[in-house]
């Protein structure tokens, strides 16, 4: 019997090439087998010099259709009856000063004192505020209210400049105070500043928003609820607040019997006008 030749023993299979994880970056050197080594940059540089020329062409129609476009006047105005001068001033010579009717600066920028109110005949001095000679200082302007020490800071932060007062009583209860608080020229906004912030909380001290003031943008007067306190007389209050240039007008009207609306507007009014 023959004997049959033992069975070849097959070669060993070659082992696939080993992949790297997905997490794991391809060296450079390295090409994915079977794909041609990619060129970077190209498509990038086209879309760019896409992006440009889209730019330039853009801007070239808009140029061509603004050309050929006939020119659009300019609106008018929004402010008529502007002119100039019939002729120009000779070289060197300044232009005459304005009077005190065509800038209020003029006359705030005297004496302080001379634009308040003349106490009503009949009426006589506040002997209480006599010693102070018409003027406030900020330190006591400030201890007129519930915090002083936080007002003096803010008034001489806000470029406080003085403050002139006017008193008189009037029958057996009545009194009227009169002040006027200027602020510096270069601090245009801190007198509307303090004007709004008294008013912010006067509809809650006077119970109710007032009424405007004629003659002045944010001018407005108060008539307080009546205070009534067993074994006292009742205490009537109205008071008005406005603003004329750089200076704050702030009225107060106390009295035991009832003060109309005419009363403190009716001042207030005639202290704006010396404004």
């Amino acid at each position: 019997m023959e004997s049959q030749p033992a069975p070849a023993t097959p070669a060993a299979p070659e082992p696939p090439p080993q992949s790297l994880p997905e997490s794991q970056p391809r060296p450079e050197s390295q090409p994915v087998p079977g794909r041609p080594p990619r060129r970077r940059g190209r498509t990038a540089l086209l879309i760019a010099a896409a992006a440009v020329l889209g730019i330039v062409a853009g801007t070239a129609t808009g140029y061509a259709v603004q050309a050929d476009r006939a020119p659009t006047p300019l609106p008018m105005l929004a402010q008529p009856g502007l002119a100039y001068p019939a002729k120009s001033l000779p070289e060197g010579k300044e232009p005459e000063p304005l009077s005190a009717e065509e800038d209020s600066q003029v006359r705030t920028d005297g004496d302080l004192r001379k634009l308040l109110l003349k106490r009503p005949a009949g009426a006589r001095d506040n002997l209480a505020l006599r010693a102070r000679d018409g003027w406030l200082s900020v330190d006591e302007y400030a201890r007129e209210f519930e915090a002083p020490d936080y007002m003096f800071e803010d008034l001489v932060g806000k470029g406080f400049r003085r403050a002139a007062y006017s008193s008189w009583e009037q029958g057996e209860y009545r009194v009227t105070n009169i002040r006027l608080v200027q602020f510096r020229a270069d601090w245009s906004l801190s007198v509307t500043y303090h004007t709004e912030g008294r008013q912010a909380y006067m509809p809650r001290e006077a119970g109710n928003p007032g009424d405007p003031l004629k003659g002045s943008s944010n001018g407005r007067y108060y008539i307080y609820d009546v205070e009534r306190e067993a074994g006292y007389l009742p205490q009537y209050h109205a008071r008005a607040l406005a603003q004329r240039g750089d200076v704050m007008l702030d009225i107060h009207i106390y009295d035991t019997e009832p003060i109309s609306k005419k009363d403190i507007r009716t001042l207030a009014e005639r202290q704006l006008e010396r404004l």
